[in-house]
């Protein structure tokens, strides 16, 4: 099976029930001890200076019940991190309307880039929380540094196709390594006159869009190829490129109109 490494979405819905979080459980065990450590030094800055909490995060005043569910992770309910994460990206996937077959095949091969967990697989079950990639917390290194080598370790293991979605912050928290059989999509749109530009309004949703296309693929993804041809049969224009130098990843250009 190929792997589909997405970002996390900003922001995230609260799960319900009576099971908690247990880093134990979390795929990648390998990664156990770093997941410690991230939960304590969000939870002590959460704890902390509410203004300095704020300013590290990102928030408002208003967003302070982000604070309070950073500071009472070990203890607030969790779900499967697909319904967790609720922002463009997955809300383009579909993931409610997935047939039973192609929810398994994306909890199969769908992992996330978590600033607070490293990688993690979209059915592991975690808490909501507040963490961006770029966000510094001070009983911690950056964050990059705290994930990098770590993530990047365990992505070299990978001999399948791996299809990196994540945006750049995310990507500095688990590194492609030299050498994967890795191919990684841009999103372009097209132009009234002269060339296709990079776009961010729609760069989310069609990254979702093509998620849900490969879900709903029958054939096998093996190949950059043939990740491809499943795009261009969404209406797509694409360009596959090599890499730029050896070993590194395959960037697929993917032009749209509106999807």
């Amino acid at each position: 099976m190929p792997m589909i490494l997405l970002p996390p979405s900003e922001g995230k819905t609260d799960a319900f029930g009576d099971s908690v979080l247990d880093l134990a459980t979390l795929q990648f065990s390998d990664l156990t001890l770093r997941r410690q450590k991230a939960v304590s030094a969000l939870i002590a800055m959460s704890q902390g200076s509410r203004g300095k909490a704020r300013t590290a995060l990102g928030l408002s005043l208003k967003q302070d019940f982000e604070i309070d569910r950073n500071i009472g992770l070990r203890n607030l309910p969790t779900g499967m991190a697909y319904s967790i994460y609720t922002g463009v990206l997955f809300d383009a996937i579909g993931i409610s309307s997935l047939t039973s077959a192609q929810l398994k095949k994306f909890e199969s091969l769908a992992f996330v880039q978590s600033a607070l967990f490293g990688l993690i697989s979209v059915a592991d079950k975690i808490p909501a929380y507040r963490l961006s990639g770029d966000t510094v917390m001070p009983k911690l290194p950056s964050l990059t540094k705290h994930w990098g080598s770590a993530c990047a370790e365990i992505l070299s293991g990978v001999e399948e196709l791996i299809v990196d979605l994540r945006s750049g912050t995310y990507v500095k928290l688990g590194p492609l390594p030299v050498g994967s059989n890795s191919v990684v999509p841009k999103i372009l749109q097209k132009m009234p006159v002269g060339p296709p530009k990079v776009i961010s309004h729609h760069n989310k949703s069609t990254k979702g869009y093509v998620v849900r296309a490969i879900l709903e693929s029958k054939s096998k993804l093996i190949t950059a190829e043939q990740l491809a041809q499943i795009v261009a049969n969404m209406g797509a224009d694409v360009v596959l490129h090599e890499p730029v130098k050896p070993g590194f990843a395959r960037i697929l250009d993917v032009v749209v109109d509106v999807l």
